[in-house]
């Protein structure tokens, strides 16, 4: 989507989005394109001796830089569930194995110069307070714990102080056929001080396609966009933001229901779509992980959107690649 097409609601003026875009552009490089590294590259290879521009520290004064980043299945070294490791689903490293995943996404997360970052995949608070030992600049921390044993939660680390925690799991939804289900994970609400300005992000991991459920996944958008949409409209001078890995692509069904009356702005649509997949599923690439721009206070950096990927896909030795975007708090 061209910038000029971008709806009038979400564009702030011409003025500003050329001072906006030209800024951005100059601090990025390759004309503002993260451009993935050439063959015959190893899987770590990131930066510029890879050819690979490194992200800026900040796209433009005064905005706030929020990531995405499914870690994939970032499991302690407990075993809660009573079956673990080799095929069952919750895997037991050990402690070097622990330390050394740990340091890999710390490093990976670090990469991305957020100011905010969105976390799926986290087993629990032992896991998140791994990643947050190695990320001192992070000294805000939530996990959106469901409690279940073996659970992969949401989470989000944050360099600016937590000033409200919600949560919305147990809200009764409803999938198109009329049965009753509920969040998959934890939609995770984080309200955040950013320099007196206020941002509001929610953190999210929609149902996944294996064993699909795709009425369930549709239930979930249809409802994460009324309870954002309202919290955007009871804060007008808040900037709101949600990001996570969602698992349905652009023009699907339950992704339509999050964009349902333009409540929400999928910022990656000013990008071309080589430049927005997240996930290789059998070679085809796909965008699920996802930010969105709550109709409201502040704005969208136009072009800053960016996925960030490894050589071979996924990012910092996880399957998915780690998103981000620049965003300009209301006055």
């Amino acid at each position: 989507m061209a910038l000029a097409s971008l709806p009038a609601r979400w564009r702030i003026s011409r003025t500003q989005a050329a001072v906006l875009l030209g800024a951005f552009l100059s601090l990025s490089g390759c004309d503002g394109r993260w451009t993935p590294p050439g063959p015959g590259t190893d899987d770590d290879c990131v930066g510029t001796r890879c050819g690979t521009p490194e992200p800026p520290d900040s796209a433009l004064e005064g905005s706030v830089r929020i990531a995405a980043y499914n870690v994939q299945r970032f499991f302690d070294t407990v075993c809660d569930s009573g079956a673990c490791g080799g095929s069952n689903y919750e895997a037991l490293p050990t402690p070097s194995e622990f330390g050394m995943k740990a340091d890999r996404l710390a490093s990976a997360i670090s990469r991305l110069n957020a100011d905010v970052v969105l976390l799926a995949e986290v087993e629990t608070q032992a896991s998140l307070d791994a990643l947050t030992s190695r990320l001192p600049r992070f000294g805000y921390a939530e996990l959106g714990e469901t409690g279940a044993p073996a659970s992969v939660d949401v989470a989000v680390i944050s360099v600016h102080p937590i000033t409200r925690v919600r949560g919305h799991r147990h809200r009764p939804l409803w999938r198109p056929d009329g049965t009753e289900t509920r969040f998959a994970r934890e939609l995770l609400e984080v309200h955040l001080d950013v320099e007196g300005k206020q941002v509001i992000v929610f953190s999210a991991h929609f149902r996944s396609k294996s064993s699909d459920d795709p009425g369930r996944r549709f239930a979930e958008a249809d409802a994460a966009r009324d309870i954002i949409a309202g919290v955007a409209q009871a804060t007008p001078n808040a900037l709101v933001v949600l990001g996570g890995d969602l698992n349905d692509v652009p023009g699907s069904e339950p992704i339509q229901a999050l964009e349902r009356d333009g409540a929400l702005l999928r910022v990656a649509s000013d990008r071309p779509d080589d430049e927005t997949w997240t996930y290789s599923f059998y070679g085809e690439r796909q965008a699920i992980d996802h930010l969105y721009l709550a109709r409201g206070g502040g704005a969208y950096v136009p072009g800053s959107f960016r996925a960030m990927r490894d050589p071979r896909g996924g990012y910092g030795g996880s399957d998915h690649a780690a998103v981000y975007a620049d965003f300009m708090p209301a006055p």
